[in-house]
């Protein structure tokens, strides 16, 4: 029988995978620019964590999780998201303990929902984030903010604004809560069964809801911002005051209460009309969640962050130039067996001297092997015969300028050195 990846994965061969590479480089950069350091958690974690950490009345937890005992009975998720892991491990690993208070971080890896597979959205995806845990500050807020909009401006996506909205703090939330739950009470009968469910336990999740979205009572349903403390209103204006400062747009988007339990204060979005994903499209956000790490058994620690998703990036990725990128410093070209022999010896030791080669292993003739130069894209092809060998010599050709020359064996490095100095790079 044939087999076939699972419904909601995909391959990467190579070809693509190098595409990947791309971004992962690019978004380390960033990481570094803003001395964000890596980290990495466990794929799988016990599943009272993200019933804990992400809230058991959202989508992702009730409906979306890959969650099956152990050997012991121990029930295990597959994490669906990063933040969680990360702030298990902030408490477990006592990183508040640290000396530098505020501890930044990102994560880079796959994460999985079983929810419907459509073009950019799989069941196994992978995700950018960063957190920014240990200090409550709105100079924090807007940083993550900022280093957000610098990654979708690396990309070169084009019309992108950065959408923002205040959760506030917990008596704002309260206050929220039960104004949301007088609003939609007169019609709660007309609302789907999630809805209801989410009445009593989180009655933020209805205004997420995809079923009832246009449901008049949706509409004119009561804003956060109406209800945000002096202290939550003190921190929003602070943001939006410092995003002025910096020239950075925005809009606040009083609609905005992102699908996660855990977020508090600020919460945003980056949206894009850019046509390479289509208008509206969500390439990310993120926000403020002060009581997650306290909720995972650690003290009362502030946190802020944002997560991407990495094949949403990879749509806006710039294709531009890709193959000269990709392309082989050397292609070694034997023909016949000795000059295998000797093309094993070069090639190691341009290898070893940091050159990116291959080389026939099909024993063809020139012309297949200047065609797998071609598709190498291959700086250099690097010719040996029966005549080389005994001379104790090597043809170089160089396929951008079409130079060809006979370069001893002892000088093969020092002459590819000295011709991609002479300025004779990719064109």
């Amino acid at each position: 029988m044939g087999y076939s990846a699972p419904r909601g994965t995909v391959d990467i061969l190579p070809g693509k995978s190098e595409k990947w590479i791309r971004l992962e480089q690019l978004l380390r950069t960033i990481s570094a620019n803003y001395n964000v350091k890596e980290m990495r958690t466990p794929i799988f974690e016990h599943a009272e964590l993200f019933n804990r950490a992400v809230g058991d009345t959202t989508d992702v937890v009730s409906k979306e999780m890959y969650t099956f005992p152990d050997k012991k009975g121990r029930m295990i998720s597959l994490r669906p998201e990063g933040t969680a892991g990360i702030a298990r491990a902030y408490v477990e690993n006592k990183m508040y303990g640290l000396p530098e208070k505020l501890q930044k971080v990102y994560y880079m890896g796959p994460m999985f929902r079983y929810e419907r597979p459509q073009n950019g959205r799989q069941r196994q995806f992978h995700q950018y984030g960063v957190e920014m845990m240990g200090v409550e500050s709105a100079y924090v807020d807007v940083e993550c903010m900022v280093m957000a909009v610098t990654v979708v401006e690396a990309l070169g996506l084009k019309n992108v604004t950065l959408h923002i909205n205040s959760l506030g703090d917990d008596v704002s939330r309260d206050a929220y809560r039960e104004a949301l739950k007088d609003h939609f009470r007169p019609s709660l009968d007309e609302l789907c069964g999630d809805c209801k469910a989410r009445f009593d336990k989180n009655p933020l999740r209805i205004l997420d809801c995809k079923v009832d979205a246009n449901h008049p009572a949706m509409k004119n349903a009561p804003k956060t911002i109406d209800y945000l403390s002096e202290n939550a209103k003190k921190h929003f204006e602070k943001v939006c005051s410092l995003l002025d400062d910096l020239e950075v747009s925005y809009v606040i988007d009083t609609n905005l209460v992102r699908g996660l339990d855990y977020y508090s204060h600020t919460v945003f979005e980056i949206i894009s009309d850019d046509p390479k994903l289509g208008a509206g499209a969500t390439v990310g956000g993120g926000g403020r969640y002060n009581g997650l790490i306290e909720e995972l058994g650690g003290p009362a620690t502030p946190g802020v962050g944002f997560a991407f998703g990495m094949e949403r990036l990879l749509l806006a990725l710039d294709d531009e130039q890709e193959d000269e990128e990709d392309g082989l410093d050397c292609y070694i070209m034997p023909l016949g067996e000795e000059a295998k022999d000797l093309a094993m010896q070069v090639i190691t030791m341009l290898r070893a001297n940091g050159f990116t080669c291959d080389m026939d292993h099909a024993s063809r003739g020139l012309k297949g092997q200047f065609k797998s130069a071609d598709r190498f894209h291959a700086h250099f092809s690097i010719i040996l015969g029966d005549e080389e060998v005994k001379n104790e010599v090597v043809n170089i050709k160089c396929n951008h300028d079409k130079t060809q020359e006979t370069v001893p064996l002892e000088n093969i490095v020092a002459y590819l050195e000295n011709h991609l100095a002479g300025g004779h790079e990719h064109e």
